[in-house]
């Protein structure tokens, strides 16, 4: 099957030796860990960072006589992803029994999907209007991890083994680096939107490998070869432009390329041989006889599919239709579920969409990764979405200035206590008494008579001097458009 849309003459890799034209091919598989309280076919919960060996059963570390049991909430959640990608879901699907023989696979075999996988079909449209295409995807469970790092000994933990997985397969549609980046960029936020996992590369809840291949326009496709376990987008990136170059400079000198596996090394910024590649047969696959063919009705699929958020794509366009964000804010408030989801309900309260999103952006953002505040992700800032809608509020009300805004937020999240404690504590709340303003106003346009001339002749910078001598006079309190009016009228008034 050829890639859908690109032709050679608009994409591809040119040879810098002989100036040829090699067009890449590339398809992508994800391991993504769902979200569930315990494992695919036990009862044992799974936590980052537990210590060794402490999250296991007789199931998870294959004792004789255990019999697994399918995790419901992990079928449901694995189909909930594949009704947001637009997959076809049949009715029924079963278990397979794939087999290799390493450390940290107790039982000889893992027990993952074959021929009946539980969906097929699907995509990811990218902004090009290319669309690239899911093969399949399929339930597995993970197996446990292998510490090779301590001289001639290999310590084993499967606190990991049995935790449930998905593995999306895609069509080898993609031809570079950046369309890749594209496809798993939008395919992550849609995994977080289903909520089916919080696809955090860094604790290993999504993995990427990669299957890169490149041919001369008008020839067959040639030999692919899969780099492993790539844990980052940077990397992904990083790992297909140097394996294109690669197979590039293979081919123009000559020589042929080995199917087999291979590691990114991102320190030598280079793909290195890991093993030879496996084929199906390798495996030995055959039907999983401790557990049933299950079978997926039409009711079930409601219930998931009724508990289907809003997709980001259709949140951007809704955000730019019916708010008037710009694409690029209403892709920055979307890319993460919670950052939208908190947004929609500060414009709920606020009816104010633009507002809300100078201040989520600007204001909110800015507090992820602030060493004052420590705060590592979004998520972790206390701020309710009320919160918001209150500074909002004062400020466009003209109780606090926009400053004082900024330095409200950050004290509400720092001490958890209310805008209108704080508010008067911090002394934020701008001066409205009109003769205190005009008194400040008199004093600022003493002297000021090459100013006030240039105010009279409609340049409005000029009134710029005259605003910023009264908001220092106030200490910053005095309500700026009141100043601004009260200048103007005393100019107009004459001497």
């Amino acid at each position: 099957m050829n890639p859908t849309t690109t032709s050679a003459a608009e994409t591809g890799y040119v040879s810098p030796a002989t100036g040829r034209r090699w067009i890449p091919v590339i398809g992508i598989e994800c391991h993504v860990q769902l979200g569930t309280a315990t494992k695919l076919f036990c009862g044992c919960a799974y936590r980052f960072a537990a210590p060794p060996n402490s999250l296991t059963c007789a199931v998870c570390t294959a004792q004789p006589g255990v019999l697994p049991v399918l995790n419901r909430e992990a079928l449901a959640l694995a189909v909930r992803v594949a009704l947001a990608l637009g997959a076809e879901v049949p009715r029924r699907s079963k278990f397979d029994r794939k087999h290799y023989f390493y450390c940290d696979l107790p039982k000889g075999y893992q027990i993952s999907q074959y021929d009946q996988p539980f969906c097929h079909g699907g995509g990811i449209t990218l902004a090009s209007g290319k669309r690239v295409r899911l093969t399949r995807i399929h339930l597995e469970e993970d197996a446990g991890k292998a510490i090779h790092d301590r001289g001639d000994m290999t310590l084993v933990d499967l606190n990991r083994a049995g935790v449930p997985l998905i593995e999306s397969v895609t069509e080898a549609d993609m031809q570079s680096a950046d369309e890749a980046h594209e496809y798993l960029t939008a395919l992550k936020e849609i995994l977080q939107y289903t909520g089916a996992s919080d696809c955090d590369m860094e604790k290993g809840e999504l993995r990427c490998d990669v299957n890169i291949s490149v041919h001369l326009a008008g020839e067959p496709w040639r030999t692919k070869v899969e780099i492993k376990n790539l844990n980052s987008f940077r990397h992904v990136a990083s790992a297909i432009e140097h394996e294109i170059a690669r197979q590039v400079e293979v081919y123009e000198q000559g020589g042929a390329i080995t199917q087999e596996t291979r590691l990114w090394d991102p320190e030598r910024n280079e793909t290195r041989t890991m093993r030879s590649k496996e084929s199906a047969h390798d495996y030995r696959y055959f039907a999983e006889p401790d557990l049933p063919a299950f079978h997926v009705d039409e009711a079930f699929l409601d219930r998931q599919r009724g508990m289907l958020a809003e997709m980001p794509h259709a949140r951007r366009e809704r955000y730019a239709r019916d708010f008037g964000l710009s694409p690029k804010d209403a892709a920055a408030l979307t890319h993460r579920r919670v950052v939208a989801d908190f947004f929609e309900a500060v414009v709920r309260v606020t009816q104010k969409p633009k507002e809300a999103a100078n201040w989520i952006l600007n204001e909110l953002n800015r507090m992820v990764g602030d060493a004052e505040l420590g705060y590592a992700t979004f998520d972790e800032i206390p701020l309710k979405p009320s919160d918001l809608a209150t500074v909002i509020a004062l400020v466009g009300d003209g109780t606090i200035q926009t400053a004082g805004g900024r330095t409200l937020l950050r004290a509400m999240a720092r001490t958890g206590r209310s805008a209108q404690v704080l508010v008067p504590e911090l002394g934020l709340e701008q001066v409205q008494d009109s003769g205190a303003i005009e008194g400040w106003c008199r004093d600022a346009l003493v002297g000021k008579d090459k100013v006030v001339a240039d105010v009279r002749a409609g340049k409005p910078n000029a009134m710029n001097a005259l605003l910023g001598a009264v908001m220092k006079a106030s200490g910053g309190k005095a309500n700026a458009q009141a100043v601004r009016e009260t200048l103007q009228r005393l100019i107009d008034a004459g001497p």
